[in-house]
Order: C-alpha cells, then structure tokens, then sequence
C-alpha cells in the first residue's frame, strides 16, 4: 500500500509540475507562437488540398480511412498520385498535434481568458470534422459538392484562427463599436459580398477541368458563364473595400486603416489572377494560388471586422490615458467607453 501510495504522490507531483510550466493568465510568447501556427496551419491544408485536386490525385489513395485496403500508408504501385494524396492526409496529424498543444497552453487560462478556450476547442474539433468530410470526398468518387463543402469548413476554420490570434493579442473583442453603425454596416456588406464571391467561386471550379481524377463528375453548370457570375460579387467587394479604406482614414483609426488596406491589396492580387487564369486556360499554379488567397482574403476581412469592435485592451489603454484630450472620433468613443 505505501508503495502505491508513493507512486500515486509521484504522479500528482509530475502533474502539478506540468499544469505549472503551463502557460499562466497572462499571455505568453509561446501561446502567441502557437496561435499563429493554428492559422497557417489551417490556411496551408487548403493548398496540399488543392494540389491533391490540382494534380488529379484525388482517388491517389482509393479509400479511407485507408490508403488501400490493407495499407494505411501509400505504396510505390500508387505513384506520385498516392504520394500526393498521402501527403495531405498526413498533414492532418500535423493540425491535431497543433490543436492538442494549443489546448493545453490556453487550458490554465480558462478562467480568465475562457475565449481563448472556447476557440481552441472549436478547432479543434473542426479537424475530426473535415477529416469525416474528406473520408466522404473519396467515397463519393470526389463529388464536386461534397468537395466544394470541405473548402467551405477549411475558409470557416480559417476565420476562427483569425479570431483566435487576434483575442489572443488584444483580448476579448467587446460589445462597444469604435466605428459609427454605417461604416459597421459597410464592413458587414463588404465580409457578404466576400462570403458570396468565394462560395461562387467554389461551383465556378466544381464545373471547371481540374475535377481531381480523370474519372470524377463535375457540376455540370455552364464554366465560363459562371466565371462571369464569379466576378460580379467580387468586383462589389473590391468596391466595398475602397470605402472601407476611405472611412477608416476619415476616422483616424490606424488598426482599421492598415486591415482595410491589406483587404484592398489582397483583392488587387485576386482580381489580377482571376483574370489571368481565365485568359490563360486556368494553369494549375495560378488556380492554387487563387484558392490559398481566398482563404487570406477571408482571414482578413475577419480582422477588419475585429478591428471595428472595442478589446479589452484598448479599453484599458483609453481608461489609462482618460484625462487626455480625444484627437479623433475614434479615440472618443473609445474615451466615453472608458468612462462608462
């Protein structure tokens, strides 16, 4: 008995050791680390993905959760498709040990920062969930639907990385707005707009050649009409997006201003290779390039709207400097905040 006893004291040290190197209330370097490596992580699956389309290895490993029927793993006989496809599904192991550590870094935070818990959770478990949509990918011999749903959850996951780094960075984003109701309003057009150019986007490349396997259907909807559809709502964003910049300069708001700003180059840069890939025969380089971007152009339409809401730590920095004299419209709502 004294020996289990013994043993059973040895486990509870080690453990209050562990929870101990954890990280505390106040945010460290490397629960930063770890944030940033949630978001590039997530973002970077979206471009193995696309390659796995892009050079036909969609069917590279036939089944799942499986590679074959008897391997988990490719085989030489599977080519450079098995390699491919064998790839991405590895890449997930990668994101779940990311999501395990990020757990465990915001765990001890919980009740000071239970935001940061919450967000970590939930991806966490958006991970088993696209692995399940990937499994049905394969199953349904790549059906261009089921496809376009997995970008969806990857571009969804994408946004809530975003949130993650930017709480962890700023703290919780509060109720207080730092914008006047119209240019909230503007910022909420512009992130619909964004939302439908992407979604278009994805029936656009259901109907296009790159299906993933030379076996595998297509939509069956008209590419080149919906190319055009395709550039309606982003063009409207583009818009949106230059009002956006306007507005933040207006205010006086260097956050807004610098997100905005990297909106409208984002697009430039979409808008450019959207261009060039239909004139050019939609190149596999130039459409992988347009799908990672995609997902950077929601990361940052995501911080644009963040950015328009008060944190907890601008109200701490604008209650600290209370007695100073607002110098922009921004700064005294932020001022009247800090005073309620």
């Amino acid at each position: 008995m004294n020996s289990l006893q013994t043993v059973s004291r040895a486990f509870q040290a080690a453990g209050r050791a562990i929870v101990q190197k954890l990280p505390s209330s106040t945010t460290q370097r490397r629960v930063r680390f770890i944030a940033w490596a949630t978001l590039v992580s997530q973002t970077l699956i979206v471009g193995t993905g696309g390659a796995v389309r892009l050079t036909g290895s969609g069917l590279g490993c036939p089944t799942w959760p499986r590679c074959t029927a008897e391997s988990f793993v490719s085989t030489p006989e599977m080519g450079i498709h098995g390699i491919v496809e064998f790839g991405n599904r590895l890449l997930t192991f990668a994101l779940v040990i990311i999501a395990i550590v990020a757990f465990a870094f915001v765990v001890r935070m919980r009740r000071e920062r239970p935001e940061l818990l919450r967000l970590a959770v939930l991806l966490g478990l958006g991970i088993p969930a696209q692995a399940v949509l990937g499994g049905i990918t394969v199953l349904t011999n790549l059906n261009p639907w089921i496809v376009g749903l997995h970008f969806v959850v990857s571009a969804v996951l994408v946004a809530f990385a975003t949130v993650f780094v930017y709480r962890v960075y700023r703290g919780r984003t509060l109720r207080q707005l730092i914008v006047p109701p119209a240019v909230r309003y503007l910022g909420l057009f512009a992130a619909a707009s964004a939302w439908v150019t992407v979604l278009v986007g994805i029936v656009v490349t259901g109907s296009g050649p790159h299906a993933g396997d030379a076996g595998a259907a297509r939509n069956g909807l008209d590419s080149e009409l919906w190319q055009h559809v395709h550039s309606w709502p982003a063009y409207l964003t583009f818009a949106l997006s230059l009002l956006l910049v306007v507005s933040a300069v207006r205010l006086g708001l260097p956050a807004l201003r610098r997100a905005t700003v990297a909106l409208v180059a984002i697009e430039l840069v979409q808008i450019a290779i959207g261009i060039a890939q239909a004139r050019l025969g939609l190149p596999v380089i130039l459409v992988g390039l347009h799908m990672v971007l995609a997902c950077v152009l929601v990361s940052i339409m995501t911080l644009v709207l963040l950015t328009m809401r008060e944190t907890e730590g601008s109200l701490a920095r604008t209650m600290a400097r209370s007695g100073a004299e607002p110098r922009a419209d921004g700064e005294r709502q932020l001022a009247t905040a800090g005073q309620r």
